[in-house]
């Protein structure tokens, strides 16, 4: 691990912690570093994070790891088809004594929120998080109420050939700055699991690393970091082949362009920079663009094939 950064950007009292909090998660979830990175990034980069995998890969505990690391008040939700939206944004109830309602916060009240399985509740249940996670509050009963700061939500999906799952939607799937998958670890790290303490008994002796506020400074310290000519030109042409890739109906918008710029100033910070490499936008292109790129219907190519080939073949400045 690189040596903690110490500049007017990132003094140590930030610095340290984030890289001890990056190192805990990394004790819990073994093989995965870059899995972890782009778990951090998003984080960082103040958005939500979505992870696609076989059940039994670590998609939960990776999830509950690092929500115990940035420390605060965390939630998880455990999604079924006959959840309503009431379930999650919480309720509306009237209280006879004082002849008025009373509004009683459901679980998205939280600052690191895990929905589990997201994808086996209803479209409209689904749905219910689209405020929450764009604009950091909700509406009930015409009553907006302000999610606590910062608020992350880190969601599982099971791959739709599964039974009970319903697709998320596209306006659903853009809320999510990045999406990864976790994977099988390698033999020599799957001997560790099998050899070690299980790793649901580490998390109850995890202590957090961080806490609210720290996380809601390095936030604002990534969006300061330097991204020179060069990276925004090679972020330009990125973004430039995906919409005239022959197999993709719409490239990325201008606010995933945005977005790939904050992703890589947060990647950059977690990797211990104070200034945006080439490097950092490739770590997570494919996990920003993949599920925004919609195939037309006779490709023979994923959204995630097509980013990939699309960093292959652009020039690295």
């Amino acid at each position: 691990m690189n040596e903690p950064l110490v500049t007017d950007r990132a003094p140590a009292s930030l610095a340290e912690p984030l890289a001890a909090a990056r190192a805990r998660v990394a004790e819990i979830i073994v093989d995965k570093g870059e899995v972890i990175d782009l778990a951090f990034s998003a984080l960082l980069a103040g958005g939500h994070l979505l992870i696609e995998d076989l059940p039994g890969v670590g998609k939960t505990t990776l999830a509950q790891a690092l929500s115990m690391a940035v420390g605060g008040s965390w939630q998880r939700i455990q999604f079924t088809s006959d959840m309503l939206p009431a379930d999650i944004l919480g309720v509306s109830v009237f209280r006879r004594q004082d002849e008025q309602f009373q509004f009683r916060p459901g679980p998205i009240f939280a600052h690191v929120v895990l929905a589990d399985e997201i994808n086996r509740a209803t479209p409209r249940t689904q749905s219910a998080l689209l405020e929450a996670m764009s604009e950091g509050q909700v509406t009930v009963d015409g009553h907006t109420h302000i999610l606590p700061r910062p608020f992350y939500v880190i969601a599982t999906q099971n791959p739709l050939d599964l039974s009970g799952t319903y697709p998320l939607p596209d306006s659903q799937l853009d809320r999510f700055l990045l999406r990864t998958r976790i994977g099988y670890p390698s033999e020599r790290e799957e001997r560790r699991l099998l050899t070690e303490p299980d790793r649901r008994r580490m998390l109850e002796q995890f202590e957090p690393v961080l806490n609210p506020e720290q996380v809601m400074q390095l936030i604002e310290l990534a969006a300061t970091l330097h991204v020179s000519e060069p990276v925004l030109d090679y972020i330009q042409a990125l973004v430039a082949a995906t919409r005239s890739h022959p197999e993709i109906k719409a490239g990325l918008s201008p606010r995933a362009a945005l977005a790939l710029v904050h992703v890589a100033r947060a990647h950059a910070l977690v990797m211990q920079q104070d200034f945006c490499l080439p490097d950092n936008v490739q770590a997570i292109f494919p996990a920003l663009a993949g599920h925004r790129l919609q195939p037309i219907a006779e490709a023979s190519a994923s959204g995630d094939d097509v980013a990939r080939a699309i960093l292959e073949s652009t020039p690295v400045p």
